[in-house]
């Protein structure tokens, strides 16, 4: 078994780098509701996004909808806040329900929820500026979905998540003087699998996230953005035979092969010191505003709270929150 698991991980870690390296052109502009591939749990965050094989949390509903099959309390309660850059404001929220101890599968329902702020209209008009101001308008975005995960064997986990996905950019005054409305919706799906390998702590998993047929505004279509990504994590205490409760270090890793970007790779260490304090380091390749993170959590009497601060390049940093209630 040693053995086997052992040529599983060297195998998986090759895959990671020829994943990696296998497509090295740039890729951009190609989807659409970009939202949607922004971290929503600051833990998440403060790992690097390299959250595919975790499990216990309702905030795994934002990376793989598999991870809720492991609740470990009947109801799962997480709320997520934080301004991201430019000043937009992102909240969502995560529940999950596994009646009878799971035995039933667990139940999940995700919302999130994005405000861009105040923006200014204008209007092309044949004048000395070029323009003339059509007022203010609030650009809005949500997302809801209804999941469901179970464990098929005591190794092995599958869950899927579907969601409506909408956006609202305003509106627009066209010459005609008929005011139109922006707004487009899609349904989207997530799915999911974790794998215990049974060698100590050691997972494997995959997800694909926010699969969809193509939507428009008007006349040029796009897509939401599909992220497909594999992953792995380990306790790497096990490595060293260390049976205390006291300390924990978790390992994760991620290859990620997004459609409007180029893969990369999340790196994710979270120590835990008698399950009931976290710090956290997370670092991502291959982007140039930000790549690292950090962070802490407290876990107490079934409340779990998390921040996460990263670095966002002339954007400034971002200070990230989140609140986990289990029961």
């Amino acid at each position: 078994m040693k053995i086997k698991s052992t040529s599983s991980l060297f195998l998986f870690l090759a895959l990671l780098y020829m994943f990696s390296t296998a497509n090295a052109q740039v890729k951009l502009a190609q989807s659409g509701f970009q939202f949607l591939s922004v971290n929503q749990s600051a833990r998440a965050t403060a790992m690097g996004g390299a959250f595919t094989t975790m499990d216990g949390s309702p905030n795994v509903l934002f990376y793989n909808p598999a991870g809720t099959a492991r609740m470990d309390k009947t109801y799962g309660v997480a709320v997520n806040y934080f301004n991201w850059i430019a000043d937009i404001k992102h909240i969502s929220a995560a529940v999950t329900y596994s009646p009878n101890g799971g035995e039933y599968g667990t139940f999940g329902f995700s919302v999130q929820s994005v405000d861009y702020g105040k923006l200014e209209g204008t209007q092309v008009w044949p004048n000395a500026q070029g323009y003339v101001e059509t007022g203010d308008f609030y650009p809005r975005a949500i997302a809801v979905g209804v999941s469901y995960a179970r464990a098929l064997t005591n190794k092995f986990v599958v869950g899927g998540q579907i969601k409506l996905v909408g956006q609202e950019m305003g509106s627009s005054a066209l010459p005609s003087g008929v005011t139109k409305k922006n707004v487009a919706n899609a349904l989207a799906v997530d799915f999911g699998t974790i794998y215990d390998t049974g060698f100590r702590s050691l997972k494997f998993g995959m997800s694909v996230r926010n699969f969809s047929q193509e939507i428009k505004y008007e006349e040029e279509g796009f897509q939401l953005p599909l992220t497909f990504q594999i992953g792995i994590s380990m306790n790497v205490l096990d490595f060293m035979k260390i049976q205390s409760k006291m300390h924990r270090v978790m390992l994760s890793i991620d290859a990620a092969h997004p459609r409007a970007f180029k893969e990369y790779i999340n790196f994710g260490t979270e120590y835990w010191f008698m399950n009931s304090f976290a710090l956290r380091f997370g670092y991502i390749t291959g982007h140039q505003e930000y790549n690292y993170s950090l962070g802490v959590g407290i876990q107490k009497f079934g409340f779990n709270i998390n921040y996460a601060f990263q670095p966002f390049g002339v954007f400034g940093a971002i200070n990230q929150f989140s609140i986990e209630f289990k029961m």
